[in-house]
């Protein structure tokens, strides 16, 4: 069975986060994007945990579904009737000290069922807040959030998230490390899989040797309904279920490669200053010796500077057994580059409407149909995702918390 899987979400508990959000609302886009396998996000924060077992039942194994009294499915016209699978994960924020110096690291688990995510969210209640924010923040190491995952079930799986994002991540360019063993030292052998994050993709990770052994997975880290699959892994399992997903990810059969944004889409690209206007290349920086033009203060030192200053590869040399990955850009956005119009408009619902309703859903029309079945309903949209699938755009890319945009027509 060959299906795509968005494993990095948040529900309506965390922070800055769309208020509507509900499993069977989840359930519902899924089915709108072509998702099979979703990520629950936020699953120790006891309000969503309490919402999460009343409205989904247990499925295959640590699967669990929507029950059918929640369902919205069958406002969806029958071609877009899919079975939507969810399992329990969490992203945490740690922040710390270590080697005389700041960490702010987030970290991803996924668990097999309920009775391992709260026996962690009772130690980690032990240490600080967890219900004021569905991501906690907490002053934990994460070596030590994954030793005590693996003291809870080895079956628990950690994973480091976004991993360069600048200001919280594992490896990133303001609190991160210059490698995954200064983090996690000896405890490194429990980490199988990364999180390549918006502003990258699996080419540019590529470039490191230090993580040829790992499987790098794309996830959305979705605010709300809308933006879940932005990015979406895909796994080609006989009989999925958690323990063949965690499987999967730890062995890279099964997983047969991702779905990433355009890197340049992502918010942290380049360097610069929001505030300032600034956007610089790396060796644009490197004149200005990381100091802002305009104000005179550090630069946020973006994704691409950051993976060219950890890299020890030349350009295009690649590991032996890379996974294939697939860029697109949202259907909605090319809509709205088409009609010059918003995301959200009602123009451009309509047409995202008419299309998925048509054709089926997104990721099918983004990755799949035959460019000719597209043209029938709209010519130019045909030619837009035929260029993005081969490549053929031009590309603004985002700096310091400002999303990039991609031109594909």
């Amino acid at each position: 069975m060959r299906f795509l899987a968005d494993l990095h979400i948040h529900s309506s508990f965390s922070i800055a986060t769309a208020k509507n959000i509900t499993p069977e609302l989840l359930e519902y886009y899924a089915c709108l994007k072509g998702i099979y396998l979703l990520g629950t996000g936020d699953c120790i924060h006891p309000g969503w945990a309490q919402m999460l077992k009343e409205r989904l039942e247990p499925a295959e194994n640590g699967f669990f579904k929507v029950k059918k009294e929640y369902s919205l499915k069958n406002e969806l016209p029958v071609n877009l009737q899919r079975e939507v699978r969810f399992i329990l994960t969490t992203e945490i924020s740690s922040i710390y000290k270590k080697n005389n110096k700041t960490r702010k690291v987030h970290s991803l688990l996924f668990f097999p069922g309920f009775k391992e995510s709260e026996m962690l969210a009772r130690k980690l209640e032990e240490i600080g807040n967890i219900r004021s924010d569905g991501r906690p923040i907490l002053g934990l190491d994460a070596r030590k959030l994954l030793i005590m995952a693996k003291q809870i079930s080895n079956d628990i799986e950690y994973i480091p998230a976004h991993i360069w994002t600048p200001h919280f991540s594992v490896l990133g360019s303001k609190s991160g490390f210059d490698s995954l063993i200064e983090c996690f030292e000896d405890d490194i052998c429990d980490i199988y899989a990364l999180e390549t994050g918006l502003s990258s993709d699996p080419e540019m990770n590529w470039s490191l040797s230090m993580l040829d052994s790992y499987t790098l997975i794309s996830n959305s880290d979705a605010h709300s309904p809308e933006k879940i699959a932005r990015e979406a892994n895909i796994f080609d399992i006989d009989f999925p279920d958690y323990n063949s997903i965690i499987q999967a990810i730890r062995t890279k059969n099964g997983i047969k490669g991702t779905v990433e944004f355009y890197p340049e889409q992502g918010k942290y690209h380049l360097d610069g200053h929001r505030k300032c206007g600034v956007r610089l290349t790396p060796k644009e920086t490197e004149k200005l010796n990381g100091i802002c033009p305009v104000c005179g203060k550090k630069l946020t030192i973006g994704v691409n500077n950051r993976v060219f200053q950890l890299s020890d590869r030349k350009n295009g040399e690649k590991p032996s057994d890379v996974l294939p990955f697939y860029s697109s850009v949202p259907l909605k956005d090319l809509l709205s580059l088409l009609y010059k119009c918003g995301p959200a408009t009602k123009k451009v619902n309509k047409i995202y409407d008419s299309l998925i309703f048509g054709l089926g859903p997104e990721y099918e029309i983004l990755l799949d149909h035959n460019i000719d079945e597209i043209s029938t309903f709209d010519k130019e949209l045909s030619r837009g995702i035929n260029n993005m699938r081969r490549g053929k755009v031009l590309k603004e890319a985002g700096f310091d918390g400002e999303f990039g945009k991609i031109y594909v027509f």
